[in-house]
């Protein structure tokens, strides 16, 4: 049972997360690399709604894989290119995380590998494995 922390000393969350989530002892731990809104074909869609969608589904398929799913998620890395495109980023974000919230970053940096992808997606899940 992850345990969230929103201690009344700090601001309230500005979004769908929590300050802190504390994953139980002997959780096993997956970390993700950055996920880019690119499909299996190498196309990239033009706009950071469509390629969030595929970040997320490719977290999808990573925690999958894992035996894990987004309730196991702790904590999200988002990055953008553009301020603008902050609320598309979350509302797509929003659909993909569940109770408790996980912990959550956005950051818009200044580009990625190559110039069309305006989204990148990281996290990191804990999950109790039963023997």
């Amino acid at each position: 049972m992850k345990i969230s922390f929103n201690p009344p000393t700090v601001r309230k969350p500005f979004g769908n997360y929590n300050h802190g989530l504390l994953a139980p002892a002997g959780a096993s731990l997956l970390v993700t690399s950055g996920q880019l809104g690119i499909a299996l074909d190498d196309t990239i869609p033009e706009d950071v709604t469509a390629q969030a969608e595929l970040c997320f589904k490719a977290v999808g398929a990573i925690l999958d894989e894992a035996g894990m799913t987004f309730a196991d998620v702790i904590r999200i890395s988002g990055f953008v290119t553009r301020r603008e495109d902050f609320p598309a980023y979350m509302a797509v974000r929003d659909r993909y995380t569940l109770d408790p919230k996980p912990v959550s970053t956005l950051i818009i940096v200044s580009g990625f590998t190559r110039p069309e992808f305006l989204v990148e997606v990281e996290v990191t899940a804990a999950k109790m494995m039963v023997p």
